[in-house]
């Protein structure tokens, strides 16, 4: 594995006794991990029905050709994309009595709840009018949704920089997120029924309203149970071109920018094409939801799992396998028999096990990025550092979804009629994203942070704080 070049001798790593008088290396209380980490379900009351149902709601319900669906995604989401660094530059230079972060919480609430419920409304307009209207809620869902997520994960990263804390912590709020996964991937097409009573159209609106109103109060539990540690050096004045010059010249984070983009690229087309897979393909559409929902438990159950893991094992090291483990399941999926019910849902529950720590495991490193960033230039950018990744996850999701839905058009999709190819649906959930994973533990063989590598540098941050005090 390669390492960036050599630092000057660092002083013994900061043991982890030395916590209480350093908030830099604070021990959370299990009230304020519980109120980050619950953040995370309310986030995926939008991500998980964005990933898993979006696309078939554009097709199915709304009435967009898959094609017309899959460009009106991709362009939305890199214009979307290209606003979160504007967030996180916004984000890192508020001051205010609450921090710079947990604010945001708060202002970005409503006006997400009333961006979901309109991007999941159908109105009564021609091909044209539907279209217009598509790229106009779903932008405006995106960027609410760029308001609230921004600040919500650059917060894991000044709560406590402690190694095994911050891989708790952010575990945690994996779990959390898997758990949103499970309540939306099973119950939402269960509530579209019951709540639109016969009327699709009308189920979709009141399911995402009930999600807004859910998530809402989440954010506020959020914003009242956690605490901001980390600040910027007091001197710190930079402009949003110097913090951008830092990434850039940040090996570690360009790394992790290029492994965003590819792992979701594996996650979106593995959930997004399930719908398909089991509707079309498989012709077994009543296990759509027990699917996703049995995906999701796994994928929690290998979050929890991460702090046991990185006892043992160096995280970069794990990413590696865990990536190399999905790849390998995943195109061994492609050759189960259609009736072979128990062998898919077997493979999926492992290909999500192995999946489920990438999550804590990347936004840790995310973290850990930003500490580097400080311990080489003198200067922090939290948000900006978080913001570019928020951003390069939203490019591999909207990439994603682009993907599929060409891929169905090429193979001649028509919605809600038995398709004449069935191999681009069965390639979609099997091969295509293998491939993307078994890229992405390439990726992660070049990070060179590791935990010897990152315990000096905490060391160094250290001793620069009790120099100028």
């Amino acid at each position: 594995m390669s390492q960036a070049a050599s630092s000057p001798a660092a002083p013994a790593a900061v043991p982890e006794q030395a916590a209480p008088d350093n908030p830099r290396l604070a021990r959370l209380g299990l009230s304020e991990k519980a109120g980050f980490a619950i953040g995370d379900f309310g986030f995926n009351l939008y991500w998980t029905s964005i990933a898993s149902f979006l696309a078939v709601f554009y097709t199915d319900v709304f009435g967009l050709p898959a094609a017309v669906a899959g460009t009106m995604l991709l362009v939305t989401k890199i214009v979307d994309a290209l606003t979160d660094p504007v967030v996180g530059a916004l984000a890192d230079r508020t001051r205010s009595r609450w921090g710079k972060f947990r604010p945001w919480l708060l202002l970005g609430a409503l006006p997400m709840a009333a961006a979901g419920v309109l991007t999941f409304t159908t109105p009564d307009l021609g091909e044209s009018g539907k279209i217009v209207y598509a790229y106009i809620t779903y932008s405006a869902m995106m960027l609410a949704y760029s308001v609230l997520s921004t600040p919500y994960s650059s917060l894991s990263g000044v709560m406590t920089a402690h190694p095994q804390e911050r891989n708790t912590l952010i575990s945690l709020r994996f779990i959390a997120a898997f758990a949103g996964m499970t309540f939306v991937n099973k119950y939402t097409l269960p509530l579209v029924e019951w709540l639109g009573q016969g009327n699709e159209q009308l189920g979709w609106q009141l399911t995402m309203a009930l999600y807004g109103a859910i998530a809402c109060a989440i954010f506020a539990v959020t914003f009242f149970f956690t605490r901001e540690r980390i600040v910027p050096p007091p001197a710190q004045k930079t402009r949003v071109r110097d913090d951008l010059r830092d990434l850039l010249h940040n090996r570690p984070w360009l790394i992790l920018i290029a492994l965003a983009m590819v792992i979701m690229l594996t996650i979106t087309l593995r959930g997004g094409s399930s719908y398909y897979y089991f509707k079309y393909y498989v012709e077994r559409p009543d296990l759509i939801s027990n699917y996703l929902a049995a995906q999701a438990l796994a994928l929690a159950a290998g979050a929890a799992l991460t702090p046991l893991l990185t006892r043992y094992v160096d995280k970069t090291r794990l990413l590696v396998i865990l990536m190399a483990i999905v790849g390998t399941l995943s195109v061994a999926f492609y050759f189960v028999p259609r009736d072979a019910i128990w062998l898919m849902f077997t493979l999926n529950i492992l290909i999500s096990l192995a999946l489920g720590p990438k999550s804590p495991l990347a936004w840790s490193m995310y973290a850990d990025s930003a500490d580097y960033n400080e311990w080489r230039t003198g200067r922090r950018a939290t948000a900006m550092t978080f913001s570019a990744a928020t951003c390069a996850q939203k490019l591999g999701g909207a990439l994603g979804s682009a993907l599929m839905l060409w891929t169905l058009a090429v193979f001649g999709y028509v919605a809600n009629q038995a398709q004449a190819s069935q191999t681009g649906i069965a390639l979609l959930q099997t091969v295509v994203p293998g491939v993307f994973a078994l890229l992405a533990a390439l990726l992660v063989s070049f990070y060179p942070l590791n935990n010897a590598r990152l315990e000096k540098i905490q060391a160094q941050i250290r001793e620069r704080e009790r120099a100028r005090e």
